[in-house]
C-alpha cells in the first residue's frame, strides 16, 4: 500500500510540477515599429517652353479704311484677301497651336508619370 501511495503521491508532485512550469512561462514581448518611408521620384525635366511667332492682326471697317487697307495689303502681301490676316500670320497661328498643344500634351504626359510614381503599391493582390 505504501508503494501505490508513493506511485500516486509522487505521479501528483510531478503532474503539479510540469503544470507550474507552463504557468511561469512568458512570451516575448512583441514591438510594433513603425517605419514611415518617403518615395523617392527621379526628377523630369520640363518641357522646352512655347516659343510663339508674332501674328499681325488687322482691323478693317467698310467706312473708314477699307480701300487704303486693300491698296497697302495688296502692295505688301501681293494678290486679293478676304481675311485681314497674312498666309505668314495664319502658318504662325497654326505653329503657335502645335506649339501649345505639344507642350499642353508633354505637361500631362509629366503629371501622368509623378502619378503613378507616388502610388502605393499594392502587396495585397494574390495570384489565382
Amino acid at each position: 500500500m505504501r508503494q501505490i501511495n508513493f506511485g500516486i503521491i509522487s505521479s501528483l508532485l510531478l503532474a503539479t510540477l510540469l503544470l507550474s512550469s507552463c504557468s511561469t512561462f512568458q512570451e516575448p514581448e512583441i514591438k510594433v515599429v513603425t517605419q514611415i518611408e518617403k518615395t523617392t521620384v527621379p526628377i523630369v525635366p520640363m518641357p522646352k517652353p512655347v516659343s510663339m511667332n508674332d501674328i499681325k492682326i488687322y482691323v478693317v471697317s467698310p467706312e473708314e479704311n477699307l480701300e487704303e487697307f486693300k491698296k497697302e495689303f495688296e502692295a505688301k502681301n501681293g494678290g486679293d484677301a478676304y481675311i485681314a490676316i497674312s498666309i505668314k500670320d495664319y502658318e504662325n497661328l497654326s505653329k503657335n497651336f502645335a506649339e501649345l498643344r505639344r507642350y499642353i500634351e508633354q505637361q500631362k504626359a509629366i503629371i501622368v508619370y509623378y502619378e503613378n510614381a507616388v502610388q502605393p503599391i499594392d502587396t495585397d493582390t494574390t495570384d489565382q
